[in-house]
């Protein structure tokens, strides 16, 4: 298996993150749900799809990707703040690697799911804890947010994901099933 960052990853990070990119700018990575934030964003699940088919450094890049265009296309002070719309975005593809890798031995796609799941709930719990400790919102708001917005965000990821990755591996075999995901 290759190690390191080979043309392949190279490539799919610049192609996830220019998906994260335009679901950004376009707006067609907000889904409008009928909680208090309006809408769930599917902006992270590039992140988390990188991380779980290529490791965690893809993931990594993915979520700077993100990141950064979060924070030149912010229009609210929160996420005008790097250390709020950068800095967590780093960690979910990493995580969702991880969580995928600690759990593919017992159901490759239970492990995906989960992997959504958790990715997902990186993306919103530290993006609220930098929120807190910056001074932009009280602990009490950022907990009803991660409730009200952060489940159904993370509910969206792991159905966007496991149809993704899912695809991904059955395309990438020839229409036969793979016994492993790269990235491993």
């Amino acid at each position: 298996m290759e190690k390191g960052l080979t043309v392949r990853k190279i490539v799919i990070a610049g192609v996830l993150g220019a998906i994260a990119i335009l679901l950004g700018v376009t707006r067609l990575g907000f889904i409008p749900v009928p909680t208090a934030a309006g809408n769930a964003t599917i902006l992270h699940i590039p992140a988390i799809i990188g991380g779980i088919m290529e490791g965690w450094g893809v993931g990594l890049i993915i979520g700077l990707i993100f990141g950064v265009s979060s924070f030149l296309n912010a229009t609210v002070p929160l996420f005008k703040d790097p250390l709020v719309a950068i800095l967590p975005r780093l960690f979910i593809g990493v995580v969702a690697y991880f969580t995928y890798v600690g759990l593919r031995q017992f159901n490759q796609y239970a492990a995906i799911g989960v992997a959504g799941f958790v990715g997902s709930m990186t993306n919103t719990i530290l993006v609220l804890v930098m929120a807190v400790i910056r001074g932009y919102m009280p602990a009490g708001v950022a907990a009803t947010v991660a409730v009200t917005s952060g489940i159904p965000e993370a509910i969206v990821s792991v159905i966007v994901t496991l149809a993704v990755v899912v695809a991904w591996k059955k395309i990438g075999s020839s229409g036969k099933q793979k016994s492993k995901i790269s990235g491993d």
